[in-house]
């Protein structure tokens, strides 16, 4: 160049557009990276966000997380709080190349879509035990368990009504996925679980059906449980069976 500025300019552009594209091209960790990463050497440590339904919750879980490092891996919890899961976290995780595990707890819409689009991968368990087995078995260079939780449907309560000798009727709206009679539940209030369980009825206007897809409205009632409230999401999950390798 004629002019140290110019190329001065064009190197930076230059500089600017390589940070870039080792953003869009940097490969966040998972639970499944880590076997990969291990065998071939460079993984040295696992940050971790936590987030519960209660403090006991998160402290026990927290403390168990940290007991799982070795001389290999040291595992890093750098940030614990209680309630659902949020775009802040999610930031956070993408910033410091975490990993986010709930217990008892669920990401709100925006942060599931961010997650996704970050590629920032969010563990949900509902017993302390298996996300402990799960992240050491991780540590270990071993596979993931053999099936997978499944997010098949969410529905938003919009009414409810008292039936005697029957109890709580939520009039419902299914916001995605499909739910089906035979569909595990959860009752989601402000983005943690207050109860797991099952359907006891699901209905279409005053018909039994066996499934409403997105977009149609519903009535159904819970076995057990009746304390549904205006508000609440109710998400419908399956098992589905994974065949999992490491890439080596």
């Amino acid at each position: 160049m004629d002019d140290e500025r110019e190329a001065r300019e064009i190197a930076n552009k230059r500089l600017q557009l390589q940070r870039e594209q080792g953003i869009r091209t940097h490969k966040h960790i998972t639970l499944d990276e880590i076997g990969r990463r291990l065998a071939i050497g460079n993984f040295k440590e696992l940050n971790v966000i936590v987030k519960g339904d209660v403090d006991g919750s998160i402290e026990a879980l927290a403390d168990s997380l940290l007991k799982l490092s070795t001389a290999e891996v040291q595992v890093n919890v750098i940030h614990k709080s209680v309630g659902a899961i949020t775009e802040s976290d999610v930031l956070l995780a993408s910033a410091s190349n975490a990993i986010i595990v709930g217990f008892q707890v669920r990401p709100s819409v925006n942060a599931r879509r961010l997650a996704e689009k970050e590629e920032i991968e969010i563990r949900l368990y509902s017993i302390i035990y298996d996300a402990i087995n799960e992240i050491k078995a991780a540590m270990e260079g071993m596979l993931a368990p053999e099936f997978e939780e499944k997010i098949v449907c969410n529905i938003e309560v919009r009414e409810t009504f008292k039936i005697p000798k029957v109890g709580t009727i939520a009039g419902c709206m299914v916001l995605d996925g499909k739910m089906t009679r035979n569909t595990a539940i959860r009752v989601i209030r402000d983005g943690i679980v207050a109860y797991t369980g099952k359907l006891a009825s699901l209905k279409r206007f005053k018909d039994d059906v066996k499934e409403v897809s997105a977009g149609f409205e519903c009535g159904l009632n819970i076995e057990g449980y009746n304390d549904i409230k205006v508000g609440d999401i109710i998400e419908g999950y399956e098992q589905v069976a994974v065949k999992r390798t490491l890439t080596v």
